[in-house]
């Protein structure tokens, strides 16, 4: 029988697939990544790797100079990205988590792959514990009507796994999760609770330029200054560092009752006191 074969060169092409890597014990097989893993990745060593682009803009030619021997993937895709990931001709790990199950079936699939099994249920069980703590302590409070936003122009609804992990943390999704919406149609919700979550830009929303514009002063969440920013890296990492965002959207529905998350020392939500109203 053939011995299986264990990559040791891996190229990580979205920040998911860097903490996978770094909870499972396997951050020394890195030798590629993306800008944007240091900033969910504290640990990692970003002198001695090759920066490369993500899976929305990835280049062939640019992932083959690291000399990987496997390529993990993950949302967001664009169909030339994924072209140009095929086109390294590199075994390549493609994920796309919707989910927390989701995301408990790839810390076991990359756990595997990388012949480190054993890991991955120590690595699920955290996380899982972890949920189960949040949605124990939030039982029996009044759940909140919350509105998770990760894009404004277009104005996108969170993904579902933010709906899930709004769930667990004791409030009610407002709108369809991963669709557009109009901002005349965020203020018929009237929500209790506003978090923006801007996909790639951190914590740097524009939020009372955002509300002025959008019309939204007298909207429930506005006049009683629940609007909040969340580091998207927390909400749209499906990987073990979503515990931290669902610690963060926690906080946003029941501030008495959950402190505000902090990683690696920095502020993961803050709030804006009426949003400039």
């Amino acid at each position: 029988m053939a011995e299986k074969y264990i990559p040791k060169r891996v190229a990580c092409l979205q920040p998911s697939a860097t903490v996978m890597l770094g909870a499972l014990g396997a951050l020394d097989r890195v030798v590629a990544c993306t800008r944007h893993c240091a900033a969910v990745v504290p640990s990692l060593d970003v002198s001695r790797m090759l920066i490369v682009e993500d899976s929305w803009t990835a280049k062939a030619q640019e992932i083959l100079s690291s000399e990987p021997d496997l390529i993990i993937a993950s949302v967001p895709y664009q169909v030339e990205a994924i072209a140009e990931i095929l086109k390294a001709n590199v075994r390549v790990l493609a994920l796309a988590p919707r989910t927390l199950d989701d995301v408990y079936g790839d810390v076991t699939t990359v756990a595997r792959i990388l012949g480190v099994s054993e890991r991955a249920n120590a690595v699920i069980a955290r996380m899982q514990d972890e949920v189960n703590f949040v949605r124990h302590r939030a039982r029996g409070l009044r759940r909140p009507r919350i509105y998770c936003e990760q894009w404004g122009k277009p104005i996108m609804i969170s993904e579902r796994l933010v709906k899930e992990l709004v769930e667990a943390a004791g409030g009610d999704f407002v709108g369809d999760p991963g669709t557009r919406i109009c901002a005349e149609g965020v203020r018929a919700e009237n929500p209790d609770v506003i978090v923006f979550a801007w996909c790639g830009v951190g914590g740097r929303v524009p939020v009372e330029k955002v509300i002025q514009e959008r019309d939204w002063s007298y909207i429930k969440a506005v006049r009683n200054g629940r609007v909040y920013v969340v580091r998207d890296d927390m909400l749209t990492t499906p990987a073990p560092v979503i515990t931290t965002g669902l610690q963060a959207l926690a906080h946003a529905l029941h501030p008495d009752n959950f402190p505000a998350p902090e990683f690696a020392g920095d502020t993961v939500i803050r709030v804006f006191a009426k949003a400039g109203v």
